[in-house]
């Protein structure tokens, strides 16, 4: 006798649970920059007197001391990527990405005045060329190899396409033709055995290979802030996510040339956020990642990002607001690719101190589609 087959039910998927999302204390504490961006990206809750609000992180005081340190040919400092000094000014020494990106994180339009005047150095920035003299501060020294012109050049351009596709310049064909050009060196990589085994060792150092181009921050950064680019481009989205997911070398990117290698931090070799231990050492960083993953749409793909995630809602408290699992202080970074978004609560005292992370957990879980419950 022939038994019929068993027929098992389909795996349910058990829907995620809502988000408890606390406006009403972040209005309470938060500086004006993050009372905007919660109402408008996370509770995008109708404002009744929409100009007066639409004007709050216009009176943020430190994103008007940024702005006001612009030079009138739209550059601040003579530099591009520059950061602060830790032990200077709040913003001395800030370069024009760097600033812009802020400003961007702060609230203001892209339209703003010094947005405006700082647009045409980053326009200029996507030339496919090798001119030194648009590499500002990353100007090859005398002596540096062939290639040292080339790569300044490449990080700028990537750097300046990441910058005003997060100001929302994405259907300018400036724009769309340099994420182009990006896109197709990085899938040819992504594409290659060089994804697997982009190092090579030289003497008692590991390298990048001279024809290895990993995807850089600034182009994952770009990709995030392009969603229309992304659904035209999705091979490369999905290659990325595999890649992205596996183990990174121990050795940091780094150029071979000549005696000493070239150090290139901002190329990604893998997962850039391995475990909890790594999001809890710099809390900024891995919600700076977190949130590219979430504007890329990765985020659910990877189980381990996903649990740091969860792991940050966890520690939340029952008014919804985030506190360290240890020592109860501001979280703060070194990263400098964290920089332009942590942290936007200038005073890192009192209750103000859990306000970015607090805001941060929430603009993701709206990113990520999750029910978002205003309490």
């Amino acid at each position: 006798m022939t038994l019929p087959a068993t027929v098992l039910p389909a795996a349910v998927e058990e829907p995620e649970s809502d988000i408890d999302f606390p406006l009403d204390w972040l209005l309470a504490n938060a500086t004006g920059a993050i009372q905007y961006r919660a109402t408008i990206d996370v509770a995008r809750v109708p404002i009744a007197d929409s100009s007066r609000f639409h004007g709050l992180p216009y009176s943020v005081p430190a994103a008007l001391e940024l702005a006001l340190t612009q030079g009138s040919d739209g550059i601040w400092n003579s530099a591009i990527l520059s950061l602060p000094s830790a032990r200077g000014d709040r913003f001395n020494g800030v370069g024009t990405i760097s600033a812009v990106r802020r400003l961007v994180e702060y609230g203001w339009d892209r339209e703003s005045p010094p947005l405006l005047r700082a647009r045409r150095i980053l326009f200029r920035l996507l030339a496919e060329d090798d001119d030194p003299a648009y590499a500002f501060e990353l100007t090859p020294k005398r002596g540096a190899d062939q290639g040292a012109a080339r790569r300044s050049r490449t990080i700028l351009r990537e750097a300046a396409a990441a910058t005003l596709a997060h100001a929302g310049y994405e259907k300018d064909p400036r724009l769309r033709g340099a994420a182009a050009r990006i896109g197709e060196r990085l899938l040819a990589f992504l594409s290659s055995p060089l994804a697997q085994e982009p190092l090579i060792r030289t003497g008692n150092q590991w390298v990048l290979r001279p024809d290895a181009t990993p995807p850089s921050i600034h182009a994952i950064t770009m990709l995030a802030y392009m969603p229309l680019f992304r659904n035209e481009r999705y091979e490369v989205i999905g290659r990325l996510a595999d890649y992205l997911a596996a183990p990174a070398p121990r050795s940091a990117p780094a150029a071979a040339t000549g005696k000493d290698p070239v150090p290139m931090p901002h190329l990604i070799l893998g997962n850039p956020l391995p475990s909890a231990f790594a999001a809890e050492a710099d809390i900024p960083w891995a919600l700076t990642w977190l949130e590219l993953a979430a504007r890329l749409g990765i985020l659910r793909k990877n189980e381990g990002w996903m649990s740091i995630y969860e792991r940050f809602l966890d520690s939340r408290d029952n008014r919804g607001v985030w506190h360290p699992r240890k020592n109860p202080v501001a979280p703060r970074s070194t990263n400098p690719f964290a920089w332009p978004g942590f942290p936007l609560e200038p005073s890192l005292t009192g209750e103000a101190r859990w306000t970015d992370v607090t805001f941060r957990l929430g603009l993701i879980a709206r990113l990520l589609g999750r029910q978002v419950n205003l309490i």
